[in-house]
Formats: structure tokens, C-alpha cells, sequence
């Protein structure tokens, strides 16, 4: 499907940037519709967790909302991200009391930007799979690493490779693929354990 980006590219999102974390347009596409769907789930995870004082699961949500952004192109918003992560680590209350809500806001006004992509009916990329299928194949995948079993592991993790996964979590898989295929199977596990956690 053809959609006409340059109305992102003229509010600053790098759409050759984000093509090239994700893999190509219809996997930009596909990035771009999971964004504007996870806004309010993600925007409450945050909102939640600040006005509960819970500053540590505060960081996780802003660091992940971070390496979102900057997959699909919203360098600005994704250091505006990074900076809120940065003073969560600090510990610095005072910089998301002045910066957090209006970092959200500015998250709010570019998935606006995104709904006619959003509301777009979009396929999915041929081999994308979904965050239950990715839940389900990660079980499997632990299943047979544990039997040793690397035919099977080869072709479970071959599909949950599927699944678009953050930037360094995408770096994750390729690693534990290639762990399999060396017959490490207690490594290829602990980081299949890493990135399923991740999966939405």
C-alpha cells in the first residue's frame, strides 16, 4: 500500500530514519499504526506511575516510549523521552514534575499527526506476527532449547523473529539465533526470557 508521508516529514519525523530501523514501508507502516494503538495504554502506564511515586517502573515506561519513538522517526520527542529516563534514574523529581506532562503532551499531539494511518487499513508485513502469537512462540521456542531440541528451536526462533521488536531487542534475537545454530541453548534461552518480556 502507497501512503504519502511527507505531511510526517514536514512535522520533523524522519521517515527514512524509521523505514531503516524497521526494516523497510511496510514495516514502517505496521510500526507507525502499533504506535498510535499502544497511545493511551502507554500514556496511562506513565501518567500512573509518576502519581504513584513509582519512579523506577516510571523509567522502564519512559525508556520504552524512548526506543518507540526513535523507530519511527521522532528523534526530537524520543531525546525528550531520554531525558525524563535520565532524570528517573537521578532520581530527579523536580525535572519530570516540569518536563514529564508536557513531553506527554507533545507524545499526544504526534499520535493525532498519526491517526490517518492508524485508522488506515493496513496488511501487515507477510511474516509480522502479533504480540499473542510472539507470547505464545517464545513459550514454545523455551520449551525446546530446553530439550535441546535445535531443528525445532531453529524454526520456533525463526518465526518469533517476526515479531517487530524494539531496536536493541531485534539485535537480541538475531544474537540468540545465532546461538542456537552454535548449539548454545542456555544462552539462546536467557535472552529469549529477556526480550519475551518486552513483547506487547
Amino acid at each position: 500500500m502507497s501512503i504519502d508521508l511527507s505531511f510526517l516529514e514536514e512535522k520533523g519525523i524522519d521517515t527514512k530514519l524509521g523505514k531503516e530501523y524497521t526494516g523497510g514501508t511496510e514495516k514502517y507502516l505496521s510500526a507507525l499504526k502499533r504506535y498510535f494503538s499502544n497511545y493511551e495504554d502507554n500514556r496511562k502506564k506513565a501518567e500512573d506511575c509518576y502519581a504513584g511515586g513509582d519512579i523506577k517502573n516510571y523509567m522502564v515506561q519512559v525508556h520504552a516510549l524512548k526506543s518507540n519513538s526513535r523507530m519511527v522517526g521522532a528523534i526530537s520527542l524520543s531525546e525528550e523521552f531520554e531525558a525524563l529516563e535520565k532524570a528517573a534514574s537521578e532520581g530527579d523529581i523536580s525535572f519530570i514534575a516540569a518536563n514529564g506532562e508536557k513531553t506527554l503532551s507533545r507524545y499526544g499531539e504526534l499520535v493525532e499527526l498519526l491517526r490517518p494511518i492508524g485508522e488506515a487499513e493496513i496488511e501487515m508485513p507477510a511474516n509480522e506476527i502479533t504480540g499473542g502469537e510472539a507470547l505464545l512462540l517464545s513459550k514454545e521456542l523455551l520449551e525446546a532449547l530446553d530439550d535441546y531440541d535445535e531443528e525445532k528451536s531453529a524454526e520456533l526462533a525463526r518465526k518469533l523473529s517476526g515479531y517487530p521488536f524494539r531496536l536493541r531487542q531485534r539485535g537480541e534475537m538475531n544474537r540468540a539465533i545465532k546461538l542456537i545454530s552454535d548449539f548454545c541453548y542456555d544462552d539462546a534461552a536467557e535472552i529469549i526470557k529477556e526480550i519475551s518480556e518486552t513483547i506487547e
